[in-house]
């Protein structure tokens, strides 16, 4: 994929690294408003008792702890992340849910290290868009799972059609100069032909995209706002340094921002993901 001009590859995974584990805790309790999406993606998954998964950018394992449901007492799943704080969090909180066998592993998603043909089954929620070089990830992911092995992915849609995120990033884009560390587009993948070439070209067949629709329901612009923060990794980073000021003027922003989404009792945000399925 094209590289962003000034764009250093190792600064802005280490600022993500960083971000993430800031709000590892944060993201995790923010699971129920992407319940939908969840349960979409493991759907297209199809896991079966007893396989072997890897949950890459697994975060803090809400996508494994669901998949190890389906998999156990004969399969298991190692849930993979460049932020040790949040596969720490997902395994305390896989503890608590009774899922102690939940394995994890600190990685670059770029450079696996797992031996070739180890796992039935990848899984990447809202993973993909972040990596530096997406193709580097899936060509990974094509050496670490077996012949015939599958693929199951979800990528924010087109932006158009991602309000959830695209408002927060205007209100930001009125208000603060460009970012010093310049970001990957997290809609860079969005348009269904361009993830299914993508896929092929890393060796993957019987490519499936599907959209799925979710909506999101907050009580008031702050709660929205705060929801942004909970996904956002690096960006929540650099915005946690802004002054208080500042951040206060970007709350009062979203608020006007997000008025087209009223529904009488809060805001209902209606987003598009897609979601990919494959097979080595």
């Amino acid at each position: 994929m094209t590289t962003l001009a000034g764009f250093d590859a190792r600064r802005f995974k280490a600022l993500e690294r960083s971000g993430f584990n800031r709000i590892a805790a944060r993201y995790a309790d923010g699971a129920p408003l992407r319940a939908s999406l969840q349960a979409a993606l493991l759907d297209a998954a199809a896991l079966q008792a007893g396989e072997r998964v890897i949950d890459l950018a697994a975060g803090p394992g809400l996508l494994a702890r669901d998949a190890a449901r389906r998999v156990l007492p004969d399969g298991w799943v190692l849930a993979s992340d460049i932020a040790e704080a949040m596969l720490a969090e997902g395994c305390r909180r896989a503890a608590a849910e009774n899922l102690p066998d939940l394995l994890a592993a600190a990685c670059d998603a770029e450079h696996l290290a797992f031996a070739d043909g180890r796992f039935d089954v990848a899984l990447i929620g809202l993973g993909l868009f972040i990596f530096p070089q997406p193709e580097k990830a899936l060509a990974e992911l094509h050496r670490v799972l077996r012949p015939g092995g599958r693929i199951a992915l979800s990528v924010w849609g087109p932006r158009d059609e991602v309000p959830l995120i695209a408002h927060a990033q205007d209100c930001i884009a009125r208000l603060l100069p460009a970012p010093k560390v310049p970001r990957p587009s997290v809609f860079r993948l969005g348009e269904a032909d361009r993830l299914a070439t993508m896929l092929e070209d890393a060796g993957f067949a019987d490519v499936r995209i599907a959209p799925h629709r979710f909506t999101c329901r907050f009580d008031d612009a702050d709660a929205y706002w705060q929801a942004f923060l909970d996904l956002a990794g690096g960006a929540a980073e650099s915005l946690s340094r802004l002054p208080d000021a500042v951040q206060a003027k970007l709350r009062a922003e979203v608020a006007n921002e997000l008025g087209a989404h009223a529904d009488g009792t809060g805001y209902a945000v209606e987003s598009t993901v897609l979601i990919a399925s494959a097979r080595r």
